[in-house]
């Protein structure tokens, strides 16, 4: 199966270079499926009913999420009606759940969302979730495997790659906005610690500079909007798994100026 992890949609820019630029991409790429993390989607924080159908129109299949899912009100009846995730690792009890399981190309996908601890909301432990997450999902019969592993701490991150690598068929970072230059795989498991923004590329992780430079400077925080006009960007990561493992990744830098950029994973040897 051919799929795609598109990283976190921060506002309106970011939606529109979905609108505009995944129906094509999907079929250029011959993609089976598209991933998405929807937390920043609806003016930088969480998520409406209205957006999350504008986002699945444009050729998204399943969202993942993160510290900002409950920013909306939408949310709670998203996750009853539509592919909608959140972090797995939510105590007991919390609406809504972090793993699904698709059928895509004639073979199952499991689609895993966590969240990690590092200046982040009080959660259970996500190593420990994605153990028993993992076991379960392969007793099942599931071996294509993808999580979203929604971190600050890149050493979290890079610690889910090393106790898992060879187990599941992607780990894929989000959060930060920032994309990082180790596309790699490993013992047969895709691994990026995070794959940057979807949505304006000329400010601050997709916001108005304004706010953050101004806390920067004084020490007192003020509300983070999206600007109004900026040069936007779609970064995906696209991969091929079969039998659970990724045969080969790379990934798309689609700018709104009409360049496209593409850089193939290094693979590590075993």
């Amino acid at each position: 199966m051919k799929i795609a992890f598109i990283g976190d949609i921060v506002g309106q820019p970011g939606r529109k270079m979905i609108q505009t630029y995944l129906s094509q991409i999907k079929k250029e790429e011959a993609l089976d499926f598209v991933i998405a993390n929807y937390e920043n989607a609806s003016h930088g924080f969480g998520l409406t009913m209205k957006n999350a159908d504008e986002l699945f129109s444009a050729g998204v299949n399943v969202m993942t999420g993160g510290n900002h899912s409950w920013d909306k009100k939408d949310i709670l009846p998203l996750f009853e009606s539509r592919e909608i995730l959140r972090p797995h690792n939510y105590p007991e009890g919390v609406a809504g759940t972090g793993v699904k399981t698709y059928e895509v190309a004639g073979e199952k996908l499991a689609v895993l969302n966590l969240m990690g601890h590092y200046g982040m909301p009080y959660t259970d432990n996500a190593f420990r979730c994605a153990l028993e997450s993992v076991q379960g999902l392969k007793e099942a019969g599931v071996q294509n495997i993808f999580i979203d592993f929604h971190a600050e701490a890149t050493s979290e991150k890079r610690g889910l790659m090393m106790m898992l690598q060879g187990e599941v068929s992607a780990i894929v970072g989000t959060h930060t906005h920032v994309s990082t230059d180790d596309l790699q795989i490993a013992h047969n498991t895709l691994y990026l610690t995070d794959i940057g923004l979807t949505g304006c590329r000329d400010n601050v992780i997709g916001m108005d500079k304004k706010a953050p430079i101004n806390q920067f400077m004084t020490g007192l925080k003020s509300h983070y909007d999206i600007p109004k006009k900026c040069k936007k960007i779609m970064q995906m990561v696209i991969m091929d798994l079969e039998d659970g493992k990724c045969q080969s990744a790379y990934k798309v830098k689609v700018f709104d100026d009409g360049r496209v950029l593409k850089t193939e994973a290094w693979r590590e040897e075993d």
